[in-house]
Order: structure tokens, then C-alpha cells, then sequence
């Protein structure tokens, strides 16, 4: 949008004649002679996000239908199904659509994809229990083998499905669409930088103007200061904003009211930033306090019980894993004793839990001794950071490029998992040598068991600094399910496919 280019609704054109007299005062304010209001062209980010959520609420009743549809004819072999299962399969849009909706499934706009995924889970569970209690009723002949392999397949095809859409809702935003148009209110440090933030389209919002306070004021020139809190209401009218966005800091507790008036008899969508370190939507609740509203923040602490899942999780998701992939791993193995002298494991020292040393296993993607070259090599590249890793490691041999390529050279850490020395999901395990060079701050990722994967792992493995793996590890620990565990492994695949930051 340009500067001298303010939008508005095509249906309010009829408020511009009463409205001359704040459109004068904005053009004062802002000190841009000729700012004008013009009509918004296209339909509201809220009917297009309706639109689109038709089509998806179709998708997932497809998705659970036909995950149904394929579990039968493993289960039973029989490619025509009887006539109780096609009269179950007729109420799945019923019981699908009805669940996923009560789960606010249809307004993921609002959600961090963590939590969509959680809510997914929940819903494909409590979708698939209603449709075993409608199976009753048809009196349907049905196996638990079955309802297992009916409610597995049910979330991968929903998840995979939701995660098309999420690509094309990408692509629609990077076109411009699918964006709210909105007002941030509070000129102060927060608020220019909520407009930095939301000049990205990744994140939905399109920043059309701030709305000062009083609290303090910093110049942005490529943002327009349109009025102040109390015009707030005329300020929605005139630009066609679709949401106010609030900088917490900026304003004073009264501010709230008119604020929380205003939006409410225009019907936008409204957020307030909260002043808590980033955490998901699944630790917090909202709680009335003698007229004023407080964050609740769940505590994460795992109890003994969580432990012992968690534990549970990954020893059988390990021992699976170690089943399923033994050709694999086998001809690893062979490819690897045949390519380079050496033994085809390499066995590490790596602290582990609370600072617990351990030997991590992993294929040897090396020549052999090449560990004893680090501080040489640290020397020749100039390399200071805590942790070493260069993306043209003349050490590596050939067939270890490709293994780390896709991370294959990892897999015997499963025999750590199996022994209690490593978890699936947790932050990366430290050697010793850099543990020495830890800041106060960083000792904090050793509270819980190292992992294979993490959200280091899924959000730029190796490009990412190490303070910046630091902090992805310590939310990870601040905000630990197992909802999040199964996100996190769910996310791993397609970023190994992608080889994004493998090396």
C-alpha cells in the first residue's frame, strides 16, 4: 500500500461526507497533505477464510471417510463394504464436521500450527469414538483392529491434508490475500515493531495504520499515525480495518475499554500482546479477577507420570522404529564398511541429562581419526562458535555426505533412546568441550534428556547459530507435551526430504 493510498470498504462509502472533518485531522497528524480514504476492492480476509474452511471441512470429511474406507479392507479384505459400514460411512460428515468445529478447527487463523495439530489429534480421536457409538445404533460388525487402524490412518491423511491447504494458504498470502487489514494501536517501541513483523504475509495481517496513545511515540515514516484511541471505532469505519492489533505497552489499563467497545460494535478481530515469553496456546487459560482478566500459565514441570509416558513413548516408538528399519540400517552398515577403512559405527562422548555423560552412537560419516583434527581445522577456517560444523567438511567421506544429507547417520541413536540415554524429541546432545564454553544460561537445555530430532532439527539444523538453537531448545522444554513431541516428529520428515541446512 502507498503512502498516500488509505483503503477502505466499499459499503462505507457513505460515511466519507460525515467523516471529512477526521479525515482532515488524520492528514494533520500524519503530515501527508492529500491522504485520502479509498474503497476496498475484493472481499474481507473473514469471507475469504469462510469460503476456504467449506473446502477444507470437505477435505477432512473426505480424509477420515476414506482412511475409514482403507482400514476396512485391510482389516477384513473385502473390497465391497457391507451395508452397516456404508450407512456409518453416511454419518461421518455429521460426526466429522460437528467435532472439528467445536474444536474451532475452522478458524485455525487463530491457532500457532503446534496447537492445530494438537487439536487435530483431538478431534480425529473424539470423531472416531462418535463414530464407533453411531456404529452401534447401525448395529455395524466391526473389529478393534479396525477402530486402531481406522483412527491411524484418520489423522495422517487429515494432517497431510491440512497440510496442502496450509501450503496453498501460503501462497495466497505471499498474492496478497487472505490478509487482515489492521489498525495497530500504540506508536511506541512494540507497536513499530508489530508493523515490522506483519510486513511479513507469512503471519496474516496486513498493517494499514497505528492508532497513538499518548505513551510514547516513535517516528515511522512508512506507517501512517491515523488518530487516537478514543476515534478508534471512526478510525475502523473510514479504513476498512478487519482487526485491531494491541501493543500491551503502550497503553494504560483504561485505554482498554474504549478499545474493547470499539471492536466489539464493529466486529473485528482483536489481539492484545501479553508481556510472557513465547509459549503455546495449550499452557494458557483466561481467568476474571475482580474485573480484570489474567493469563493463566500452566506449569510444565513434568510429573512422575508424564515421565513414565513420555519414557514408555519412546521406547516403543524406538523398538518399532529399530524393526521396521533393520534392511535399512543393515545395508547402511555395509555400504559404510565398505567405502572407507574404519569401524561403521562412531561412538562419541556426549553429556546427556542434568549434565550425565554418555556415548552417542551414529554411522561413521568420517574418515577415521578425524575427530582429533578439530582444533586444527577450528585454526585454518577461523571458526570461534561453541559448536563446530563447517559445510565443507574435507573430513567427510563420500557416502557420509549423502547419509547426512538425509540424516541417516543418526539412526543407531535409536539404540541410545532404547537404553534411556536419549529421548525422540530433545535438544541436541553437547559434547563435552563445548559445554565448558556454555554461557549461565545455556546449561538450561541440559534439564531434560538429549533428542535425535528437535525444533532445532525443524527449523534450520545446522544453519541456525547456537544461540539461536539454544532458545529453540529452552521453549521446547518450556512448553513440552506429548502433543508437542508428536508435532515435532511429524515435521521431521518433510525437512529431511528437504535436506534444508544438512551438512
Amino acid at each position: 500500500m502507498g503512502d498516500h493510498d488509505l483503503v477502505t470498504d466499499a459499503g462505507e462509502r457513505d460515511l466519507r461526507e460525515p467523516m471529512q472533518g477526521r479525515i482532515e485531522d488524520i492528514e494533520a497528524a500524519t503530515q501527508r497533505p492529500g491522504l485520502r480514504l479509498a474503497p476496498h476492492a475484493g472481499p474481507s480476509a473473514r469471507r475469504q477464510y469462510q469460503r476456504l474452511y467449506r473446502y477444507i471441512a470437505l477435505t477432512d470429511t473426505f480424509s477420515i471417510a476414506v482412511a475409514m474406507l482403507v482400514a476396512y479392507w485391510v482389516r477384513f479384505h473385502v473390497r465391497v463394504p457391507a451395508n452397516d459400514f456404508l450407512l456409518l460411512l453416511l454419518g461421518t460428515p455429521f460426526v466429522v464436521i460437528g467435532v472439528f468445529a467445536a474444536l474451532h478447527l475452522y478458524e485455525a487463523f487463530r491457532y500457532t500450527a503446534a496447537e492445530e495439530f494438537r487439536r487435530i489429534i483431538l478431534a480425529v480421536s473424539l470423531g472416531i469414538a462418535g463414530l464407533m457409538t453411531l456404529s452401534f445404533w447401525f448395529q455395524a460388525d466391526l473389529s478393534r483392529s479396525w477402530v486402531g487402524m481406522s483412527w491411524l490412518f484418520s489423522i495422517v491423511l487429515a494432517l497431510a491434508a491440512r497440510r496442502i491447504w496450509h501450503v496453498r494458504i501460503g501462497r495466497a498470502r505471499a498474492k496478497g490475500k487472505l490478509l487482515f487489514r489492521t489498525l495497530i494501536v500504540g506508536t511506541n517501541h512494540e507497536g513499530h515493531h508489530l508493523a515490522d513483523v506483519m510486513r511479513s504475509p507469512w503471519f496474516g495481517f496486513a498493517p494499514i495504520g497505528m492508532v497513538s496513545t499518548g505513551a510514547g511515540s516513535d517516528p515511522d515514516p512508512s506507517l501512517p499515525v491515523l488518530g487516537g484511541v478514543t476515534d478508534l471505532r471512526e478510525l475502523i469505519r473510514a479504513s476498512g480495518a478487519e482487526c485491531v492489533f494491541v501493543a500491551s505497552s503502550a497503553i494504560a489499563p483504561e485505554d482498554m475499554t474504549p478499545i474493547a467497545k470499539a471492536v466489539r460494535l464493529e466486529g473485528v478481530e482483536v489481539r492484545v500482546t501479553a508481556t510472557l515469553p513465547e509459549v503455546l496456546a495449550s499452557r494458557l487459560s483466561v481467568q476474571p479477577l475482580a474485573g480484570v482478566t489474567a493469563l493463566s500459565l500452566r506449569p510444565v514441570r513434568l510429573s512422575g507420570g508424564q515421565v513414565v509416558l513420555k519414557l514408555t513413548f519412546d521406547i516403543l516408538v524406538s523398538g518399532f522404529l529399530l524393526l521396521v528399519l533393520s534392511p535399512l540400517l543393515g545395508t547402511i552398515a555395509m555400504i559404510v564398511k565398505l567405502s572407507s577403512p574404519g569401524p561403521v559405527l562412531f561412538r562419541q562422548r556426549r553429556v546427556g541429562h542434568r549434565g550425565r555423560p554418555f556415548t552417542m552412537l551414529k554411522f561413521r560419516t568420517m574418515r577415521a581419526g578425524a575427530d582429533v583434527e578439530v582444533d586444527q581445522l577450528r585454526d585454518q577456517r577461523g571458526v570461534d562458535g561453541v559448536m563446530f560444523k563447517l559445510r565443507d567438511d574435507p573430513r567427510i567421506t563420500g557416502i557420509g555426505r549423502w547419509l547426512r544429507r538425509f540424516s541417516l547417520d543418526e539412526l543407531p541413536q535409536l539404540l541410545n533412546v532404547m537404553r534411556g540415554e536419549m529421548s525422540l524429541v530433545g535438544p541436541r546432545p553437547p559434547l563435552p568441550e563445548e559445554v565448558t564454553r556454555y554461557e549461565d544460561w545455556h546449561f538450561d537445555r541440559l534439564e531434560v534428556p538429549p533428542g535425535i530430532t528437535g525444533l532445532w532439527q525443524i527449523s534450520g539444523r545446522s544453519d541456525l547459530s547456537f544461540d539461536d538453537c539454544v532458545r529453540l531448545d529452552l521453549f521446547y522444554i518450556e512448553n513440552w507435551s506429548l502433543a508437542y513431541d508428536l508435532y515435532i516428529l511429524a515435521k521431521t520428515m518433510p525437512v529431511l526430504l528437504s535436506q534444508r541446512g544438512a551438512y
